[in-house]
């Protein structure tokens, strides 16, 4: 058993959306979606600097599935498809359940950290790319980040964690006090996102 978690640091995370190219490329995301992003907080546009009486600061916030230890996803999901993993903590998707009826993107409060797929998926290349044991995407099923399980679960790392080139992204099990993850947001002040709503979530913002 494990509560696999990330944590991610705003002091050294420089907005270089590496991450969004590589959870991209390894799950072989269709085009038009993304499963991680990288927003700022001031705005809506990338790059978008904060203004505090006329003085500018600039901080970037990787955006993907928060993988809530109380995630409201799984409890609007009428069929199962939206389930938390018993023995990571990993809120996964199981695509041949999913009815498409979007309940799991109505509830969870982090707009934009999942998608659905309308039609079959399209890609600009012509043959599959990333992880070979990636699961495949089908049409009128939500997708999101899986904290790429394909690779955790075989004792690998997350794909955005590989590819970070300032090294701002730090994962393990939370309840290892030996993690790096865990040692990180022991040693450091952090926030989440949207706190207030109680879901409780498994990546932690280093401030």
């Amino acid at each position: 058993m494990a509560r696999y978690g990330m944590a991610i640091d705003t002091k050294r995370c420089v907005g270089c959306n590496a991450c969004t190219l590589a959870c991209k490329q390894a799950n072989n995301v269709p085009d038009g979606v993304m499963w991680s992003r990288v927003l700022t907080d001031g705005g809506d546009m990338p790059d978008t600097p904060a203004s505090d009486g006329g003085n500018l600061s600039m901080r970037y916030f990787p955006m993907g599935c928060q993988h809530c230890e109380n995630p409201a996803c799984v409890k609007v999901c009428p069929v199962g498809a939206t389930y938390k993993d018993p023995e990571t903590g990993v809120v996964r998707q199981d695509y041949d359940k999913c009815i498409g009826c979007r309940m799991c993107m109505s509830a969870c409060p982090y707009s934009g950290v999942r998608s659905f797929n309308w039609d079959e998926p399209q890609y600009c290349l012509g043959h599959d790319v990333g992880d070979a044991d990636a699961p495949a995407h089908q049409k009128h099923v939500v997708e999101k980040c899986t904290f790429c399980y394909q690779r955790i679960s075989k004792g690998e790392v997350p794909s955005c964690m590989d590819l970070c080139p300032a090294r701002a992204r730090f994962w393990g099990d939370l309840d290892d006090p030996n993690s790096e993850v865990a040692k990180k947001v022991a040693s450091r002040q952090y926030t989440h996102l949207l706190e207030e709503k109680g879901t409780k979530p498994s990546v932690y913002y280093l401030v």
